[in-house]
């Protein structure tokens, strides 16, 4: 993990406005188009095969890359792709990527994916906000040794999405006119999808959405006490 965060440190000090990042956000399926929000200059993008031990991803639509660049003069990292457990990862090694660039001192985290609607008031196209979440996946990021650099051996999930950061969301999407939607996300292991009865179940527990990610992500993130 070290390897990796010296790797990437390293090609962020070769542009001094990229160099201490404080933001980051982890990319879902489709959603790379994202990249594109950043300022034109200066950009740095590095592949996850440039970076020692960190997964690359196997599915479509996930580019693999590290892009560094800023948004209003901001630094901020982007991780276009994600490695998912079901590609034949643990949750730890999935999460590796994220120790790296939280070790590069990330204070807030911005985890972005594609999921199936369970609420049946939603349509799809719909993008909700994040309130908390299930993790149903099977596993936890944290298993094993404690990272004690990172965090605590029993990290507390009551706030694992910011409230404060939730709010600005809601207001902003208010502000701006985008219709988002509220509610609880649950993190099952794939790659199959739910079966009917299964989707009736996960709506029963309280789930408006359902996908195989960003729960372990979010996690790791609370570890290190990172927004």
């Amino acid at each position: 993990m070290s390897e990796a965060t010296e790797v990437v440190r390293a090609r962020l000090a070769a542009e001094p406005a990229l160099e201490h990042p404080r933001l980051a956000a982890m990319l879902g399926s489709g959603l790379g188009g994202v990249v594109e929000l950043l300022d034109d200059e200066p950009r740095l993008r590095i592949g996850y095969d440039q970076i020692p031990n960190v997964p690359g991803s196997s599915v479509p639509g996930h580019a693999g890359e590290l892009v560094a660049g800023t948004v209003a003069g901001m630094p901020m990292l982007i991780a276009s792709g994600r490695a998912h457990p079901y590609e034949g990862y643990s949750q730890r090694e999935a999460t590796l990527l994220l120790r790296a660039v939280i070790a590069l001192g990330i204070e807030t985290l911005v985890v972005t994916n594609a999921a199936g609607g369970l609420d049946p008031a939603f349509d799809p196209g719909d993008v909700m906000l994040i309130a908390d979440h299930l993790n149903m996946s099977g596993d936890n990021p944290l298993t094993g040794p404690n990272l004690d650099r990172f965090g605590t051996r029993f990290p507390p999930m009551t706030d694992a999405y910011d409230p404060a950061l939730r709010a600005a969301a809601l207001e902003s999407a208010e502000r701006t006119g985008v219709a988002l939607r509220e509610g609880i996300y649950i993190m099952l292991s794939g790659p199959s999808y739910e079966t009917r009865a299964e989707m009736r179940m996960l709506r029963g527990l309280g789930a408006d959405a359902v996908g195989m990610s960003t729960a372990h992500e979010v996690i790791v993130a609370r570890h290190a006490g990172v927004r």
